[in-house]
C-alpha cells in the first residue's frame, strides 16, 4: 500500500513522528500548500537544513572549553592569587607618606647662622619621591596639572644652603640631594639629622582623599655651635688665597686653635670649591673640573693625608728633648760654625758635610731658636765631635710625645696621621741631622703641628682640637656639651717649656729673629718658621709658620703652610702678620 503524500512530504525532515493524529482538515491544508509552493517555484523543504552531529558535537566542546577556562581564572584569582591581590588593594586605600623635618643648622661662636636649609619642592608619587627639588619651571607645570597625576602631590623640602662658600667648604663640608656628605655635616650627622614622621592617607578607587592620620610627628635636627670665629675664619681664607697666589704657590692650609681648650677658632685650605654646587646639584662638567684640577681643590690640606715635613718648625721640639734628656742646659753655649763635616760611613776617605744657611758663631738655645741656626741642632740632635746628642731614637720619641704621627682625634673626617721615620740598621748619622732641622722621610699635617705649638704655648696641655663646642636644639636648649679634652700633659718641666717660648718670643722681637716681621703685631707674639724642600724638586720648598700671642697670656695659635714655593721667598709671614693683626684689633674694637 502506497504512502500518503504528507508522509512523503515528511520524511524529509527531522521530525519522524507526531505525538497526535493527523486531522483531515490538516492534509488538505497541507495539500493546498504544496500545489501553492508549485504555482510560485518554492519548496518549503529548502527553507530548512538538517544540523550535522558533527556541528552539535563541536558546539559542545566549545562550550565545555569556555567553562574551564573560566573556572581556571576564577581559581588562580580566588585562591593561587588571592592573598597578594587583596594586600594590593588594601594598599591602594592607604598610602605612607613621610613628613619630613629640617635638618639641624650650623652657628658659629657668636650664634652667627653658617648653613641654612633652602626651601624646595618635591614630586612625590605613590608615597615615593619622584622628583627631587622641582625648578621653577616644573614646579609651576606640575601645579596647574596635578589632577592629570593621580596618587601624585607637590611636597615641600629642603636643601642646604652655605652662604659663605669656599671659605668654609672644607670646615662645613655638604650635603648632597643623593645623601653622600663631607665636613661636619658628615661627621655629626646623628645629631644634624632630623627623624622624619610618617602620615597615613586613606584613598578611594578614584584616588579621592577620604582621610589623613599622623602615625609619627616629624623632628628637627639637633643645632651645631662652634668655637669658630666666623669673621676670623674669613679673614683667614682671604689672606691665605691672597699669598698663595702672590708667591706662586700651589696650595696651603691655615689653623687657628684656642691654645687653652683646643678650640678650632679657623681652619682653611686653598685652593678650595663652592660647597653650594654639591648640595643643590653639580653638573657633570662641574663635577669634571674639579676632578681634573691637579691642585686637588676638594683635599683639606689642614686634615687631610700625611702632611709636610716641617722644617725649622721641628726645633724647639728638639730643643725641649734635649733640655729634658740633659744633653744641653738653658745658658750652655755651643760653637756653631758655617758648615759640620763627618766621615762618610759608606766610604771612610770621604766627607760628608751638613750647612748653616749662614754663620751664627757661639749660640745658645734660645738663641738658636731665634734664628735657626742649624748647625746648633744638628750637634744636639746628632752629636758632633766629643759631644753627645740626642740620638733618632729620642727626637722621635719626644716627636710623639707631641701626637705626631697619631691622629689628634679632630672632629673631622678622614684624618691623616702624618708620618715619622722608621729608624733601623740603615740610618746614618747624617739621616739624624736631617731630622733634627725638620728634613728628610717624615711629614706632618698643619693640624698635629698646631696642637703641639697649642701645648707649648699653655704649660704642656695637649688638647684634642675640636670644632663643635655645644649642641642645642631648635629652642636654642642645651643638648649636649662638648667639653676641651687633654690628650696627655706632655712630660716636661715648665721651666723648660718657658725657656722654648722665650726662644720663640726672641724670634719675633730680635732684628734677627726669624719672624721679626711679627714685632710690629698690636700685641706680642712668639713664632717659629720652617722651610722644608719638596722632595726632590729643587728650588721649590714648603713654607711654615706658628705663632701663639699674646705671649703673657695666649688666646690664640696659629699656624700657616704655603706648599711648593718657588725659591726662597717669605710666604708665610705677611699672611700670618695680616690675619692676627685683624684679630687683635678686631678684638679691640669689640
Amino acid at each position: 500500500m502506497a504512502k500518503p503524500e504528507y508522509q512523503k512530504f515528511l520524511t524529509g525532515f527531522k521530525i519522524k513522528k507526531f505525538q497526535k493524529e493527523i486531522e483531515p482538515q490538516e492534509i488538505l491544508l497541507d495539500k493546498l500548500s504544496q500545489e501553492k509552493e508549485k504555482e510560485l517555484g518554492v519548496s518549503e523543504k529548502q527553507l530548512e537544513t538538517p544540523i550535522s552531529q558533527k556541528v552539535l558535537k563541536s558546539f559542545w566542546i566549545a562550550i565545555l572549553i569556555i567553562l574551564f577556562v573560566l573556572f581556571g581564572k576564577t581559581f588562580q584569582l580566588q585562591v593561587m592569587e588571592g592573598g597578594s591581590l587583596s594586600a594590593l588593594a588594601e594598599g591602594n586605600k592607604f598610602l605612607n607618606l613621610s613628613l619630613r623635618a629640617e635638618r639641624g643648622v650650623i652657628y658659629d661662636r657668636n650664634l652667627k647662622q653658617l648653613v641654612f636649609n633652602k626651601a624646595s619642592f618635591d614630586l612625590i608619587c605613590d608615597g615615593e619621591v619622584f622628583l627631587e627639588d622641582l625648578s621653577h619651571q616644573d614646579l609651576i607645570f606640575f601645579e596647574s596639572r596635578i589632577s592629570d597625576f593621580p596618587n601624585c602631590e607637590i611636597k615641600n623640602n629642603t636643601v642646604r644652603k652655605y652662604p659663605e662658600g669656599g671659605a668654609f667648604s672644607h670646615l662645613l663640608g655638604y650635603v648632597r640631594p643623593t645623601g653622600e656628605k663631607t665636613g661636619l655635616e658628615e661627621y655629626y650627622d646623628d645629631f644634624l639629622e632630623a627623624r622624619a614622621g610618617q602620615l597615613r592617607v586613606k584613598r578611594d578607587a578614584k584616588g579621592n582623599l577620604i582621610s589623613k592620620e599622623i602615625i609619627s610627628f616629624p623632628e628637627a635636627g639637633d643645632n651645631l655651635v662652634l668655637w669658630l670665629d666666623s669673621g676670623l675664619q674669613e679673614k683667614v681664607a682671604a689672606a691665605l688665597k691672597r699669598q698663595v697666589i702672590n708667591t706662586g704657590a700651589e696650595g696651603g692650609a691655615v689653623v687657628a686653635l684656642d691654645p687653652k681648650t683646643g678650640g678650632i677658632l679657623a681652619l682653611s685650605s686653598f685652593p678650595t670649591f663652592d660647597n653650594n654646587l654639591f648640595s643643590q646639584g653639580i653638573s657633570q662638567e662641574q663635577w669634571q673640573n674639579l676632578r681634573d684640577d691637579s691642585r686637588n681643590p676638594l683635599f683639606n690640606r689642614a686634615v687631610f693625608g700625611m702632611g709636610y715635613p716641617t722644617g725649622s718648625t721641628i726645633k724647639p721640639l728638639v730643643g725641649l728633648a734635649a733640655l729634658e734628656e740633659g744633653i744641653i742646659t738653658p745658658e750652655q753655649q755651643i760653637y756653631c760654625p758655617l758648615e759640620i763635616c763627618v766621615q762618610n760611613p759608606w766610604d771612610p776617605q770621604d766627607q760628608e758635610c751638613y750647612a748653616d744657611w749662614k754663620y751664627h758663631g757661639t749660640s745658645d738655645l734660645k738663641r738658636a731658636i731665634a734664628e735657626s741656626v742649624n748647625t746648633f741642632f744638628y750637634q744636639i740632635g746628632g752629636g758632633y765631635e766629643d759631644f753627645k746628642g740626642l740620638g733618632a731614637t729620642k727626637i722621635k720619641r719626644w716627636l710623639e710625645e707631641f701626637g705626631w704621627s697619631t691622629k689628634t682625634g679632630v672632629d673631622l673626617p678622614k684624618e691623616g696621621k702624618g708620618i715619622l721615620p722608621v729608624i733601623d740598621d740603615n740610618w746614618t748619622l747624617g739621616d739624624t741631622y736631617h731630622l733634627s732641622i725638620g728634613q728628610g722621610p717624615f711629614s706632618i699635617t698643619p693640624i698635629q703641628v698646631a696642637a703641639a705649638f697649642a701645648a707649648i704655648a699653655n704649660g704642656g696641655k695637649l688638647f684634642q682640637p675640636q670644632a663643635v663646642k655645644k649642641v642645642i636644639n631648635s629652642e636654642k636648649e642645651l643638648v649636649k656639651e662638648m667639653p676641651p679634652k687633654v690628650l696627655r700633659n706632655i712630660p716636661a718641666d715648665p721651666e723648660n717649656l718657658e725657656v722654648i717660648r722665650q726662644g720663640m718670643r726672641q724670634a719675633v722681637t730680635s732684628p734677627q729673629g726669624s719672624s721679626y716681621l711679627l714685632s710690629s703685631l698690636p700685641v706680642s707674639a712668639a713664632a717659629k718658621t720652617g722651610t722644608a724642600q719638596a722632595s726632590s724638586r729643587e728650588e721649590i720648598y714648603h713654607n711654615w709658620v706658628t705663632v701663639f700671642a699674646p705671649y703673657e697670656d695666649p688666646q690664640i695659635v696659629l699656624t700657616v703652610v704655603i706648599e711648593n714655593v718657588p725659591g726662597i721667598q717669605s710666604a708665610v709671614l705677611p699672611a700670618a702678620r695680616e690675619i692676627l693683626n685683624w684679630y687683635f684689633s678686631a678684638a679691640v674694637e669689640n
